[in-house]
């Protein structure tokens, strides 16, 4: 009994903002500290950055770099070791990180001595102004390499992960809360994080954040396994002070500005330029479908509703240099990333959003769960998901969808609109030309189909399916979608597609 007095006494002495240096901090201690933050009005937290700071340019804040000689835990010589960011230029909001030691809490205060300053070091620093965010480092099983950057934490809820062979790209976040909502999104943040000291021999990692946002705080673990493939399992438990519209779970951020089913000028002498080039879905039902991403003139929603999912990704399918012809960003090695949830996550939907972006420089499509309904406010909202990076695809057992090509012919039927999509797989590279092979395509309102084909490409081994639909003139979206079977078996995945008039 004394000893359960002395718990709740060390949690109720953190909810209220201190430390008690003889409660042991776990995620339980984590749960209770948000649902104590949640049951309070939302109060956003004064910013501990100088405005020195806060008033760098971009150039100015690149010449502040981290000072590898003080990567925290390099000196204990242990598997996993800290780098931080440092606050400034956009990073107007700083986080407070706490080293974790056997339960016990230390925090990480900010020093000069972790930067270089290129000589240039701004006034007004204290060790009280906390980081701008922070990443790990370890190793990704390449030999002669022994220490990667293997993920990072910086802005909002955001944070990146690295596999082997890869460099950056797409992004994921803790939440997504009214995304792609005309009235504005609201952006929930991280503002602690708990990293627990590796033992020796450790390939895992766990680290703990504190959610809060103006509608909701949570609890967040992340045990981290880095490698060939990079997996992260999350464990989060959210409360809301008041339900937003749409609460979107395990979101996915990317950018696709444009690729071979786009058409147009770019103005771009890349032939294809994204971090993404599409959605992937594995439904509750056991249906594979692929959605190719676009860059949309105008911002727009799918939603495709299912229960209890399999799982869900951003892909980067295409790994040729060829495709891009970049030798500096390298968006063939951009990795992709898969959601795979842990239990039942209920009824719901896959929700992709995708806006227009001008350039490469703006991440313009959103990809979430949202739950078909919450609790009441105030009532636990509790997930739990694996979150793969990763180079290698993950395909359905069929076929896939290799390409996907749009336009119309000046010429031959212009009032068509065609398509020609194609299908790779190892069945589907082993067989001959066999009229047994059919496609199935299906329109949607707002266009006729007019006729639909399937070939072998004698030249790599895909199979090719090619279809025209005459749009009826009113100016709707249309649903398109399609498949090859050889009766009575599919043989690849659903591609999926919303055209635009």
């Amino acid at each position: 009994m004394k000893r359960v007095l002395l718990v709740l006494i060390g949690l109720l002495t953190v909810a209220a903002g201190g430390r008690a240096a003889d409660a042991p901090f776990d995620f339980e201690t984590l749960r209770f500290r948000a649902k104590t933050l949640a049951a309070r009005p939302y109060a956003a937290r004064a910013t501990t950055v100088p405005e020195s700071l806060r008033k760098l340019s971009y150039d100015q804040y690149r010449l502040i770099t981290f000072n590898a000689d003080q990567t925290w835990w390099r000196r204990e010589r242990l598997p996993f070791q800290l780098q931080f960011f440092h606050p400034g230029f956009v990073h107007t909001r700083s986080v407070q990180v706490f080293d974790l030691a056997n339960g016990v809490a230390t925090p990480i205060k900010f020093s000069r001595s972790l930067f270089n300053y290129s000589g240039r070091e701004p006034a007004g620093l204290s060790d009280s102004i906390g980081f701008a965010g922070l990443r790990v480092l370890g190793s990704l099983g390449v030999a002669d390499r022994p220490w990667d950057e293997l993920v990072s934490f910086v802005g909002a809820s955001y944070f990146r992960a690295l596999c082997q062979k890869a460099v950056y790209g797409l992004s994921a976040r803790g939440l997504a809360i009214n995304s792609v909502d005309p009235a504005g999104e609201e952006f929930p943040v991280f503002e602690e994080f708990w990293i627990e000291r590796p033992v020796a021999g450790a390939k895992s990692f766990v680290l703990y954040a504190l959610m809060d946002s103006p509608s909701l705080a949570g609890a967040y673990r992340f045990t981290v396994s880095p490698g060939a493939a990079t997996t992260m399992q999350v464990k989060a438990v959210v409360f809301c002070r008041q339900n937003p519209k749409v609460l979107g779970l395990a979101p996915l951020t990317s950018m696709f500005w444009h690729g071979e089913n786009s058409g147009g000028d770019f103005g771009d002498i890349r032939p294809e330029v994204h971090d993404s080039d599409g959605l992937l879905l594995f439904t509750g039902a056991g249906e594979w479908l692929w959605r190719p991403l676009t860059n949309p003139k105008a911002t727009r929603v799918s939603s495709f509703a299912d229960e209890n999912p399999r799982g869900f990704g951003l892909l980067q399918r295409d790994r040729k240099f060829e495709s891009y012809e970049d030798l500096e960003v390298h968006y063939q090695l951009r990795p992709s990333a898969w959601i795979e949830p842990v239990g039942n996550w209920g009824r719901g939907a896959v929700r992709l959003g995708e806006l227009s972006a001008p350039d490469e420089t703006h991440d313009n499509i959103v990809a979430y769960w949202a739950p078909e309904r919450l609790p009441p406010a105030g009532e636990p909202i509790e997930f739990e998901y694996k979150l793969h990076w990763f180079m290698d695809q993950i395909r359905p057992p069929a076929g896939f969808t290799a390409a996907t090509r749009a336009g119309y012919s000046r010429t031959h039927e212009p009032e068509l609109r065609r398509f020609v999509v194609d299908f790779d797989g190892p069945y589907l590279r082993q067989q001959k030309a066999d009229p047994a092979i059919e496609p199935v395509v299906s329109v949607g309102e707002g266009a006729k189909l007019a006729y639909a084909t399937v070939q072998k490409n004698q030249f790599n081994g895909t199979w090719r399916l090619a279809f025209g639909f005459k749009p009826d003139g009113s100016g709707r979206p249309v649903e398109l979608r399609g498949f090859l079977r050889k009766p009575q078996h599919v043989l690849t995945e659903t591609w999926t597609y919303l055209w635009q008039p």
